[in-house]
């Protein structure tokens, strides 16, 4: 056993957020616990995770172990199993670094506790659980959720009940993209089905700006400290075949570094009045200045340790629409890049499949454009078209199986919204009713619901050349 005392300070933060405490690992160890105390106070939070000998500085490539940020203070990591978090495996002799994150520290500074046990008592070398590969024949509409949580970083809940919950809302792919660790895929590589398709996924979490990695086995590095870190990122997740997404870039944890070559942005994360006109916002000039970027939603849900029912804030609110030949991850992928799908408010929210001179939606084309959107479900709301320079027309839409059209001239890109008319009082009835007896969550205060248009579903754009 070994105890060590560090004194950290806001210099230290300042130099790097991360800092590393080194501890020798003997030779035949098998498993190695890790418990850390300190004064924890509002001002004063600090992140837990691990490296093995194999790691490098930003950005390593090997040598991850774990990451539980301010979830947990305690793991263990063996060769046969570890803490939601954590990785098991081999267990190399040398010297390993148990990773502080100063996400907080007082004008003071704080004494942290560590506390490392070892044990050498013969375990299995287990590997970790292999990728499957599940599909599902025909060609359709398909809902998942893009953003959601388990006890692998900062929610209470087990996949177990995660799996449940997708279940309960009908959905047919999920992405669990726990923060800043890999390890939920013990659960989900074997659960993935053809019934439920599991996406690789992982939250790059950061004090100043949250990213979406899919698509991607391998962990990657997330202790970016400068801004131009960000094409770093881009660059790891690239380069291993995935796709890079912004989440969330709206008060208060928005995007502050520069931005890289993204593949998608998160538009709506958790109910729409929880900022999400800020991210639609910057969305809308991202396309203005000429980016392509896929629209995607993803409701940040963090499972409770109990399954939850149905409501405006529970799992797929909102809910990520793609158009797939067959469901499976390649699919799925493929379908976000080419933004071939919708975001809506929940999996039985509106249906809005727009096509621009036949061609669906993330596609390219040119000259004078006749377009059409498909709508369900959406009966006396507002059908808005919007191109570069903005609202370009709007339509009420006149029965739950609607299609509206639009014929001109639009400046870069031709996108559709479906914004609450008719069904705007029922929306925010029945928002109020499930914050009963709770305050609002910490995105949604201050905020005068009143007069804010609320989106029920977002289209992908069609981008149009001249």
């Amino acid at each position: 056993m070994v105890e060590i005392t560090v004194h950290v300070t806001p210099a230290d933060q300042a130099a790097d957020p991360y800092f590393y405490v080194p501890v020798d690992i003997p030779a035949d160890t098998t498993r190695i616990d890790v418990t850390m105390s300190y004064p924890k106070a509002d001002d004063c939070i600090i992140d837990l995770g691990m490296l093995d000998p194999h790691a490098s500085d930003y950005p390593t490539t090997a040598g991850f172990r774990g990451w539980s940020g301010g979830a947990r203070d305690r793991f263990f990591v063996a060769t046969d199993d570890a803490t939601p978090g954590y990785i098991h495996g081999e267990i190399p002799a040398g010297l390993w670094k148990v990773m502080l994150g100063l996400y907080k520290v007082p004008p003071d500074g704080a004494d942290v506790r560590l506390t490392v046990v070892f044990d050498s008592a013969s375990r299995e070398l287990l590997p970790p659980p292999a990728r499957t590969f599940p599909v599902r024949q025909g060609a359709g509409w398909y809902r998942g959720d893009l953003h959601c949580h388990t006890f692998h970083s900062d929610a209470a809940g087990s996949p177990e009940l995660l799996h449940a919950a997708a279940k309960q809302a009908g959905l047919d792919f999920l992405a669990i993209a726990d923060h800043n660790t890999i390890t939920q895929r013990r659960y989900f590589h074997p659960h993935s089905s053809p019934e439920l398709i599991f996406v690789r996924a992982m939250e790059i979490t950061t004090a100043v700006g949250h990213a979406n990695v899919y698509g991607v086995d391998e962990w990657i590095d997330f202790r970016m400290t400068k801004p131009e870190h960000a094409h770093t990122l881009s660059r790891l997740v690239h380069d291993h075949g995935g796709l890079l997404s912004i989440n969330h870039d709206k008060p208060t944890i928005q995007w502050d570094y520069d931005l890289p070559r993204i593949d998608c942005m998160e538009v709506w994360q958790s109910h729409w009045m929880a900022w999400n006109w800020v991210s639609l916002g910057r969305y809308q000039d991202r396309l203005a200045s000429g980016l392509k970027i896929s629209a995607i939603g993803g409701s940040d849900f963090h499972q409770p340790a109990r399954l939850m029912p149905e409501g405006p804030l529970a799992l797929a609110r909102p809910t990520t629409v793609l158009w797939l030949d067959e469901l499976s991850e390649d699919a799925i992928l493929a379908a976000m890049k080419a933004g071939r799908g919708y975001v809506t408010e929940s999996p039985t929210g509106p249906h809005l499949a727009l096509t621009v001179n036949g061609q669906p939606m993330g596609s390219t084309t040119h000259a004078e454009v006749t377009a059409t959107a498909e709508t369900k479900r959406a009966e006396g709301d507002t059908l808005v078209w919007i191109d570069a320079t903005g609202i370009v027309s709007t339509e009420t839409i006149g029965s739950d199986d609607w299609t509206g059209g639009f014929t001109g001239r639009p400046k870069a890109f031709l996108r559709t919204e479906i914004i609450a008319a008719a069904s705007r009082e029922g929306l925010t009835s029945e928002f109020s009713a499930a914050l009963e007896g709770r305050s609002l969550p910490w995105q949604l205060q201050g905020i005068d619901m009143a007069n804010q248009p609320i989106r029920r579903a977002i289209s992908n754009p069609v981008y149009v050349e001249w």
